[in-house]
């Protein structure tokens, strides 16, 4: 493995979230380069290398941590743009937000997430909650290429 790429990319507004989302990652030992991004306009550059990101590493995360509410262009806008480029459609997302709303939740698998996850609010339950989710994505799934 190129310790170079990117193996999550971590998609999250609220600086408190991402925080808690990389310590945990980190501290649990699921992934070695976890890369975050402020909204979904950079996500895209990121992964497209453009923009800032145009100089970065090749290859793609194996992983996207998406948040769904954000500014500039939010989740279900990038999700739908992943899912629509062959270069990055077999990317998993997972889609992790504080809405429970039913037409956030049907927009995002109907557009393709791999998965929908509603943030805990509490701390000990948000960290294993991403623990959860970085083990199986990062460890127990079987990706292609």
């Amino acid at each position: 493995m190129n310790y170079q790429t990117v193996e999550v990319l971590l998609v999250e507004d609220s600086d408190a979230d991402a925080e808690m989302t990389l310590r945990t990652l980190r501290k649990r030992g699921i992934a070695n380069r976890v890369e975050r991004v402020n909204d979904g306009v950079e996500a895209l550059e990121f992964l497209r290398r453009e923009g800032a990101h145009a100089e970065r590493a090749q290859g793609l995360p194996r992983l996207v941590l998406l948040d769904l509410k954000m500014p500039r262009m939010d989740g279900l806008e990038v999700l739908r743009a992943m899912k629509a480029d062959p270069a990055l459609k077999a990317i998993p997302v997972v889609m992790m937000t504080s809405s429970r709303e039913e037409g956030d939740l049907m927009a995002s698998y109907s557009l393709g997430v791999n998965s929908y996850i509603v943030k805990p609010v509490d701390f000990a339950e948000f960290a294993e909650t991403v623990a959860q989710v970085g083990m199986y994505w990062m460890i127990a799934n079987q990706a292609p290429g």
